[in-house]
């Protein structure tokens, strides 16, 4: 039994999953711009790698909402 996205939901999926993409790479230069710096917040630190990864996650998720499952 295959669950198939309306086109309206899958337009929403693809605008949601390009802005969390672009903000996992904004996270990214964040991140590496406070690591470079030698008395960088650790625990600001900490909460970019976190919430980076939740992203990573939710982008995960919509990518697999995404493509279709073909069974073989």
């Amino acid at each position: 039994m295959a669950f198939e996205l309306s086109a309206e939901s899958t337009a929403e999926y693809e605008t949601e999953l390009s802005r969390l993409k672009e903000e996992h790479r904004d996270l990214d230069d964040a991140i590496e711009a406070l690591s470079g710096v030698m008395a960088g917040d650790r625990l600001q630190l900490q909460r970019l790698k976190k919430r980076k990864l939740a992203l990573r996650d939710r982008i995960s998720f919509l990518e697999d909402q995404l493509t279709p499952d073909i069974i073989a």
